[in-house]
C-alpha cells in the first residue's frame, strides 16, 4: 500500500458538508411525489412510512459515519471495501456507485428544464423530434445544457464555490419547505385529514400500505454518501463529520415527513386526488391553498428546482471523486486522477461527467428515467457492500483507530446490511413497486461489462499497480481540531439521539 499526502486543499466546513448531503437528498421528489405517498399510505401512513424508511437509511448512514471517520480518504466506498475485500470487491462497489452518481447528474440535466415548463407553459419552443414518446424541444435542450455548462464550470472552479452554491439553494428549499409548514399549521383544518390519516379497509391493509411507502422511501435518501467521498476536502474534526453526515439524515427524514403532514392538514383528499390528475405537482397546490393564493405554488415549484441543482451539484461532487480514487488506484485510466493545478479539483473527471450531462438531454426525459434508476440500484448495492465491509473491518481491524465508534457494531452492521440487502431485492423481485424493466437491466448490464472491460485492459496496462490502495498521511493533528462550545452541545444532542434509537430498536 503506498503512502502520500492529500493533493486536496482542506475547504469543506461542517455546514458545508451538511448542506450538501441534505441537498443531495431532498431533490425535485418533495414537490412531484407527495400526492401518490399520501394516495398509498394516507398522511400519518405516507409519513410513518418515511420514518421507518428513514431508519433503514439511519443504520446504512451508522456504518459510513464510522468508516469515513476512520478513512477519511477520497473515494469513501472505494477505500472502506478495499481494506476490506481487496482490489476486485472494491472495483465492483466503487464502479456500482459511480454509474449511480453519473446517473442521477444525467437526469437532473433534463429535470431542471421540464420543470421552467410547470412555471412557463410557453417555454418550449422549437420541437426537434420524439424519443420514447417524449418531445425534444431547441429551449428546452438549449436551457439544459447551458446549465450542465455553468454546474461542471462551478465544480471545476473549486469545491468551495460548488458549496456556496449548495448552502444559497438548500437555504432556498429549507425556505420554501418551513413556509409551507408553518402556514399549514397556521391556515390549516385536522378536518382535512378525515378519511386520508392512513388507506386501507383493516389494520393488516393499513400496515401493508404503509410498509408499501417505506420500500420506496430509502431511493430519496440517496446522497449522504457523498460526504465520505469528499473527506480528504473536509476541514472538521474526524469525529464530527461522522456526526453530520447521521445529522443530515435525519433532517432528511424530518423534511420529507412534514410536508406530507402539511399537504395533508391544507387540502382534502378530493383535492389531492384532482390536483394529481391535473399537474401532479401537489405540494405546490397545498403551498397555493395554504396562503390563498396561487402565486404561492411558484415558491415551491422554485424550491423544487433547486433541489434539482443540489442533487445534481451534490452527485457532480461524489462523481468526480469516486472516479479520481479509482483512477488513482490504476483501476480506471490514470488521467482521471488529474487535479486542476490551481484549483484542486479532479478535472478531467468533472470534464467527462460534464461531458455527459450536456449529452444526456438528447436522448430525452424517459431514457433518463431508466438511466437513473439503473443508478439507483448502483447505489443501494454500493451501499450493501459498504455495511458488509463495515463488519468485516471489525474483525479483521479491531485496533485500527476510529474517531466514532458505532456502539453495538453487530447490531447495527447486521441491520445496515440486511436494510441494504432489502433494497437491492427490491430492484430484482416483480411486483415490489421498485423492480427494474428490461431497459434499466440493459444499463446495468452495459455498465457492468464496461466495468469488466476497464478491469482487465488496466490490470494488463498497470500489471502490479492495479488495485494498488493509496494512504493518505495527514499533515494534521485531527485532534487539535476542537469543536467550539456550540459544537459540543450539538455532538452531546446527536450521540444521545443515535443511543436512545440503538436501545429501542435492539430491545
Amino acid at each position: 500500500m503506498n503512502q502520500k499526502k492529500s493533493d486536496f486543499d482542506k475547504v469543506f466546513s461542517a455546514w458545508d458538508i451538511l448542506v450538501i448531503a441534505f441537498g443531495a437528498m431532498i431533490g425535485w421528489g418533495w414537490v412531484v411525489s407527495s400526492g401518490g405517498w399520501i394516495e398509498k399510505g394516507g398522511v400519518l401512513g405516507a409519513a410513518i412510512g418515511f420514518v421507518l424508511g428513514g431508519i433503514m437509511i439511519f443504520f446504512v448512514g451508522l456504518t459510513y459515519a464510522e468508516l469515513t471517520a476512520a478513512m477519511p480518504q477520497c473515494g469513501g466506498e472505494h477505500v472502506f471495501s478495499h481494506r476490506a475485500m481487496g482490489a476486485t470487491g472494491s472495483f465492483i462497489c466503487t464502479w456500482a456507485i459511480v454509474l449511480g452518481y453519473v446517473s442521477v447528474a444525467c437526469f437532473e440535466a433534463c429535470a431542471f428544464p421540464t420543470i421552467l415548463t410547470y412555471l412557463w407553459p410557453g417555454f418550449l419552443k422549437g420541437y426537434l423530434y420524439t424519443v420514447a414518446g417524449f418531445d425534444i424541444y431547441a429551449s428546452w435542450l438549449a436551457v439544459a445544457i447551458v446549465v450542465a455548462f455553468l454546474i461542471t464550470v462551478i465544480n471545476i472552479i473549486g469545491a468551495k464555490t460548488a458549496a456556496i452554491l449548495q448552502t444559497i439553494l438548500t437555504v432556498i428549499i429549507g425556505g420554501a419547505g418551513i413556509l409551507l409548514i408553518v402556514a399549514s399549521v397556521i391556515n390549516g383544518d385536522t378536518s382535512n385529514l378525515s378519511g386520508q390519516m392512513f388507506v386501507g379497509d383493516s389494520t393488516g391493509s393499513m400496515i401493508k400500505n404503509i410498509i408499501s411507502v417505506a420500500v420506496i422511501t430509502p431511493f430519496y435518501f440517496i446522497g449522504f454518501d457523498v460526504i465520505p467521498q469528499a473527506a480528504e476536502e473536509i476541514n472538521v474534526p474526524l469525529k464530527k463529520i461522522g456526526k453530520m453526515l447521521i445529522l443530515s439524515v435525519v433532517m432528511a427524514v424530518a423534511f420529507y415527513a412534514l410536508v406530507i403532514v402539511a399537504v395533508g392538514l391544507v387540502m382534502t383528499p378530493d383535492a389531492i386526488v384532482a390536483s394529481q390528475e391535473a399537474t401532479g405537482l401537489v405540494t405546490a397546490d397545498a403551498m397555493a391553498a395554504a396562503f390563498g393564493t396561487s402565486a404561492m405554488a411558484k415558491v415551491i415549484i422554485v424550491g423544487g428546482m433547486c433541489g434539482i441543482i443540489t442533487s445534481w451539484n451534490s452527485f457532480m461532487i461524489g462523481g468526480s471523486r469516486a472516479m479520481y480514487s479509482m483512477a488513482e488506484s490504476y483501476m480506471i485510466p490514470k488521467t482521471f486522477a488529474k487535479l486542476h493545478p490551481k484549483f484542486k479539483t479532479p478535472i478531467n473527471s468533472l470534464y467527462l461527467i460534464g461531458i455527459l450531462t450536456m449529452i444526456a438531454p438528447f436522448a430525452g426525459r424517459k431514457m433518463l428515467v431508466w438511466i437513473s434508476d439503473a443508478g439507483n440500484f448502483g447505489c443501494c448495492m454500493a451501499y450493501c457492500m459498504v455495511a458488509i465491509s463495515f463488519v468485516i473491518l471489525r474483525k479483521k481491524a479491531p485496533q485500527m483507530d476510529r474517531p466514532y465508534k458505532v456502539p453495538g457494531y453487530k447490531f447495527v452492521g447486521a441491520m445496515a446490511i440486511l436494510m441494504s440487502g432489502l433494497m437491492v431485492a427490491m430492484y430484482c423481485i416483480p411486483g415490489s413497486g421498485a423492480t427494474l424493466v428490461a431497459q434499466e437491466w440493459i444499463v446495468v448490464g452495459g455498465w457492468s461489462l464496461l466495468g469488466v472491460v476497464f478491469f482487465a485492459v488496466c490490470k494488463r496496462k498497470y500489471k502490479e499497480k492495479f488495485g494498488t490502495l493509496v494512504e493518505i498521511i495527514s499533515d494534521e493533528d485531527a485532534a487539535s481540531l476542537m469543536p467550539e462550545a456550540d459544537d459540543e452541545e450539538l455532538d452531546k444532542v446527536i450521540d444521545h439521539a443515535i443511543e436512545v434509537v440503538l436501545s429501542r430498536l435492539s430491545a
